[in-house]
């Protein structure tokens, strides 16, 4: 079992930024595919970023490129995603989701494990 922990959510100003983190306990987090997406009021969940599965190739939402990044460290089985240029359009809960296994990383049916969540509100 695999358990997913987000913090760094909160409020900011239009244009400012934030860092999600998301720590795992799985023992074998080095290879894991490692997703962000998110859900505003009203609205599906939608694919932010991801991490392929052991070769770790990144991927990005069409809405969020170049001004989101995802990364992680795999000492601290710890993902990231560094949010810059925020808009109030990036208001919403952040999830980050993991699988063992190869599939399609924007697909949030793929993912296995999920987070709790973290709320971003970016007020204009």
């Amino acid at each position: 079992q695999v358990q997913l922990i987000e913090s760094g959510g909160g409020l900011v100003q239009a244009g400012g930024s934030l860092r999600l983190s998301c720590t795992s306990s799985g023992r074998t987090f080095s290879s894991y595919a490692m997703g962000w997406f998110r859900q505003a009021p009203g609205k599906q969940r939608e694919f932010v970023a991801s991490f392929s599965y052991r070769d770790s190739y990144t991927y990005y939402a069409d809405s969020v490129k170049g001004r989101f990044t995802i990364s992680r460290d795999n000492a601290k089985n710890t993902v990231y995603l560094q949010m810059n240029s925020l808009k109030s359009a990036d208001t919403a809960v952040y999830y980050c989701a993991a699988q063992t296994s190869l599939g399609a990383y924007s697909d949030s049916g793929f993912y296995r494990y999920w987070g709790q969540g973290t709320q971003v509100t970016v007020s204009s």
